[in-house]
């Protein structure tokens, strides 16, 4: 059956027209226009009040349901969503046992069509240390198309910029199919809550045709990008102990070996010192072609640019030769860092002594087609097989997280990704494979095979997410909104 598509009318308003085709990019851009004023009025003020909530996600506040952050922040943004969003809507907080609340709306459709499920989160990383001068982790801060504080752009946005997309369908007189509106409470954490909200809404959600994903990157804030791939992660504590108890340095140094050499030596069985190339085989995969093919048009585009820039000290020099290898290894090579360690003492409350353990958190990047299960048995029996020195050595690997590598793209949402992005930024829609991890991703992906499945988002050049300084730059908000909105109308 055709429907109708749409065309700007000179009120500002969108009119039908009896073609038969999906609304296009026109849809876009009288769309971003409806949202503007909403987004500054009603989306950014929520925001603030979200951003004053210190909603950490379970991994860092183990004590979440006594503390009650992660409820408040659902029940903020569930309020949102039941002021804002269409008539009828269906806006649950939920709570199984022992687990994060979940937001949950199911909001009817206008028309028939296969179900899109929207998905977000709403917990938080810690602060990280200072933010800069007039900066605070979570009290808001705007200045000029920046909203600054902890959560804004990853991910508070999410739920309002799906709730003000529906607003402005409303408004417009735009029909579309359900929606599901998902916004979890432990993506922070590897997302361990979402398989069994997913089980206990299965009926209630259905099969979907398309699922938006609004917790991923951009390259540069002029225009949509769609996520290709994402790397796969494990994340293990690493501890090397030599002594029940510490003892003077003097008296045991050079006969008791350190802990700390002992952990550097098992530490190059993994990665070489000198170049920091991952030398474990299971965790190399070769780029495919068509990837390597997106790869070089980014470095021939954004130049220098392509793989973003760092707050490096002067004179540093970084891996790669030329952006193109440059964003070949942050998407497609593995990557350890030691992110964490305990045994050592500060820097001014160390004593002459030699410490009876070392122990590391090692985060390990995986390639995005890598096995992620293969490469934490790889680790583990290289750091953990013939200890050096008959030192006791423990490997606990604490999470492990399949990369993403985006299935190909349906005709019609190509299409209405490129006339919408052109629409509502001024510039076709780009590619980009990120060197994040994000595990919810291939689990929605194997939980709805049949579906469409794009990941898109607004962390941006210096967006500070997992940092100091995390800012929403607004018109990419709005923007993306109106794609979201227009992809929502186009949908089967």
């Amino acid at each position: 059956m055709c429907r109708p598509a749409v065309a700007a009318s000179p009120s500002g308003r969108l009119a039908s027209s009896s073609v038969g085709e999906r609304p296009g990019g026109e849809v876009a851009g009288g769309l971003r226009a409806l949202l503007e004023r909403p987004f500054e009025e009603l989306g950014l003020p929520a925001l603030e009040e979200y951003v004053a909530i210190a909603c950490l996600s379970p991994a860092f506040d183990p004590a979440f349901a006594e503390h009650g952050e992660l409820r408040r922040a659902a029940e903020l943004l569930a309020g949102f969503v039941r002021r804002h969003g269409p008539a009828g809507a269906a806006v649950e907080v939920l709570e199984l046992p022992g687990r994060s609340p979940l937001l949950f709306a199911h909001l009817p459709a206008t028309r028939a069509g296969a179900a899109t499920l929207v998905y977000g989160h709403l917990d938080k990383q810690p602060a990280l240390g200072p933010w800069r001068d007039g900066l605070a982790p979570f009290a808001a801060t705007r200045e000029g198309d920046r909203l600054y504080g902890r959560g804004v752009a990853d991910d508070g946005y999410a739920a309002i910029a799906a709730t003000l997309a529906l607003r402005a369908l409303e408004e417009a007189g735009l029909r579309r199919g359900p929606v599901v509106l998902l916004v979890e409470g432990s993506e922070e954490s590897g997302s361990p809550d979402l398989a069994a909200y997913l089980d206990a809404l299965a009926p209630r959600i259905g099969s979907p045709g398309l699922v938006v994903c609004l917790d991923s990157g951009a390259a540069t804030y002029d225009r949509l990008w769609v996520t290709t791939s994402l790397r796969g992660l494990v994340n293990a504590t690493l501890t090397v102990r030599v002594l029940e108890q510490g003892v003077h340095s003097g008296l045991a140094g050079g006969v008791v070996p350190s802990s700390f050499r002992l952990a550097r030596h098992l530490l190059e069985r993994v990665e070489d010192g000198a170049t920091g190339e991952v030398r474990l085989a299971p965790c190399r995969v070769t780029p495919p072609e068509h990837r390597r093919a997106e790869i070089a048009a980014l470095a021939a585009e954004l130049g220098e640019d392509a793989a973003g820039s760092f707050p490096t000290v002067p004179g540093l020099e970084l891996a790669g030769a030329s952006p193109a290898e440059r964003l070949e290894r942050l998407a497609w090579h593995p990557a350890l860092e030691v992110t964490g360690a305990e045994g050592l003492p500060g820097r001014l409350e160390a004593g002459n002594v030699l410490r009876p353990l070392t122990a590391l958190r090692l985060s390990l990047r995986l390639p995005p087609t890598c096995d992620a299960s293969r490469a934490a048995e790889a680790l583990g029996a290289a750091l953990t097989a013939d200890p050096p020195a008959g030192a006791a050595v423990t490997l606990e690997v604490e999470e492990v997280a399949e990369g993403f590598d985006a299935p190909p793209t349906a005709p019609w949402l190509a299409a209405a990704l490129d006339a919408a992005s052109r629409a509502a930024f001024g510039a076709p829609p780009g590619a980009l494979g990120l060197g994040g991890t994000i595990p919810f991703l291939p689990a929605l992906a194997r939980r709805f095979p049949d579906a469409q499945l794009l990941a898109t988002g607004v962390l941006g050049p210096g967006s500070g997410a997992h940092g100091p300084d995390e800012f929403l730059h607004v018109p990419t908000a709005v923007s993306l909104t109106a794609v979201l909105a227009a992809l929502l109308a186009a949908a089967p």
